[in-house]
């Protein structure tokens, strides 16, 4: 062994290391340290947001904006600041006043700070905003949020093939929280779906309520499909039987003026009718080309029920 070599051990470690060595390998390892601490915070401050970029972000803005919120419209805090509108909610929501504060961006008193676990009033807020989120959308401020998500495709479209891709509207089949959760109402077939999207799955339906979709479709007329199907060009053809209508033929939304009832007027007017040309598509199930009986074992159901008159003289006055 030379002489100059220190001696190891079996393992290859020094035995015998001189004192400027020995401070050398320090300062080398503490100058690694400090690298990879110096690269630990350059991540930390590349994955943590800038002030600027949430100094204006309030607590509704983000609620909305996190994912499996798109069908939350933001509600105005004028809205929310008016103890009217707020009736009842009190009583249904834990932790009301935290949570409101929450909500509005409060800082909370020294009552609030007792609380142990501040996620339970993360989850009253929640609950809170959904319930304001339900009042809300039924004004007209906040309904022309949801008129411009939905032409905007945020709800997505209705699975059913014959309704050619129609905009859906979030409903929900209660107006109790925690008893459903959100579904999809499609204006063309008038029917409910379960949200494609596995997100949408945890939404409760009372955030949204029974009446919004149908009350958006009676003050927005254009955006509602007519009753009425539209006149079809073959007179030899079933009605409603093609699957691929046409699209731009004209409805005949004007009654004939032979069968008007002389006693008791129809409260039922074109100006009361939807305005957009509906897709009266029916499926009908055939084999080898002829259709099956509605007597058959597999033959179809209640066929009728999404029929469409072609005037305003075949449906019956109320």
């Amino acid at each position: 062994m030379a002489s100059g070599a220190p001696e190891r051990s079996a393992g290859g470690v020094p035995l015998h290391v001189e004192p400027m060595q020995q401070s050398t390998s320090v300062g080398a390892e503490n100058n690694d340290a400090l690298s990879e601490l110096g690269e630990e915070e350059e991540i930390y401050e590349s994955e943590t947001p800038s002030e600027s970029g949430t100094e204006g972000l309030t607590w509704i803005s983000w609620f909305c904006s996190l994912a499996g919120h798109q069908y939350f419209a933001e509600v105005a805090e004028d809205f929310i600041e008016d103890d009217f509108n707020l009736t009842g909610l009190n009583f249904l929501v834990p932790f009301y006043k935290e949570a409101l504060e929450m909500i509005l961006d409060i800082e909370p008193q020294e009552d609030s700070l007792k609380i142990p676990d501040v996620s339970i009033v993360e989850s009253s807020a929640e609950l809170l905003y959904g319930l304001i989120h339900q009042r809300y959308i039924i004004t007209r401020q906040g309904m022309q949020q949801m008129v411009d998500k939905f032409e905007e495709g945020h709800f997505g479209v209705c699975p059913r093939v014959f309704c050619n891709s129609q905009l859906v509207l979030p409903c929900g089949r209660s107006d109790l929280p925690g008893l459903d959760t959100v579904k999809l109402f499609c204006p063309n077939c008038l029917d409910t779906y379960i949200p494609p999207s596995s997100r949408f799955h945890g939404i409760d339906g009372a955030f949204f309520g029974t009446t919004f979709p149908h009350l958006l479709l009676q003050c927005y007329r254009d955006l509602a499909p007519s009753i009425i199907a539209p006149a079809t060009t073959s007179v030899s053809s079933t009605p409603q039987e093609d699957s691929s209508p046409a699209k731009d033929a004209p409805m005949d939304v004007s009654p004939d003026a032979s069968t008007q009832p002389t006693a008791k007027a129809s409260a039922l007017t074109p100006a009361r009718l939807g305005r957009k040309t509906p897709h009266t598509g029916i499926y009908i199930p055939r084999i080898y080309g002829f259709r099956v009986s509605e007597f058959a074992t597999s033959g179809p159901r209640m066929q009728w029920m999404r029929l469409r008159p072609h005037a305003l003289a075949e449906l019956e006055p109320r």
